[in-house]
Formats: structure tokens, C-alpha cells, sequence
């Protein structure tokens, strides 16, 4: 259950990470281009669901409250 879980959410957060990156590179903002760079990369890296949810729902909300 644990790899496919970590499978699941990876896709999700990379898949959240992308259309942040687009925007940000549209809209040249640097908190949503490298926020959506960076969730695009950690999922390669988090070996647990808690953390990988944890470090995902930070990266998502940071744009929102840090305007780069």
C-alpha cells in the first residue's frame, strides 16, 4: 500500500508542480516557478506518505503567502 500511495500523491504534487511552474514562467513570478520546480523534484526523494504529504501541502500553499 505504501509504494502505491507514494506513487499516487508523487504524480499528484508533480502534476500541481507543473501548472505552477507554466504560470510562473508566464506570469515571470518567481515563487510559483520555484515552487513548482521544486514540487516536481521531491517526490523523488521522500520515502514516507506523511512527509511527501507534509512537504506538498507546504510547497502549494507557499505561493499564496510569499509574493516573489
Amino acid at each position: 500500500m505504501t509504494s502505491e500511495a507514494l506513487l499516487l500523491w508523487g504524480v499528484v504534487f508533480s502534476s500541481v508542480g507543473l501548472g505552477f511552474f507554466v504560470y510562473g514562467k508566464k506570469q515571470q513570478r518567481l515563487s510559483p516557478l520555484l515552487c513548482g520546480l521544486a514540487l516536481m523534484v521531491y517526490p523523488y526523494f521522500v520515502g514516507t506518505v506523511p512527509l511527501l504529504l507534509g512537504i506538498g501541502v507546504v510547497l502549494v500553499a507557499l505561493p499564496y503567502f510569499v509574493r516573489l
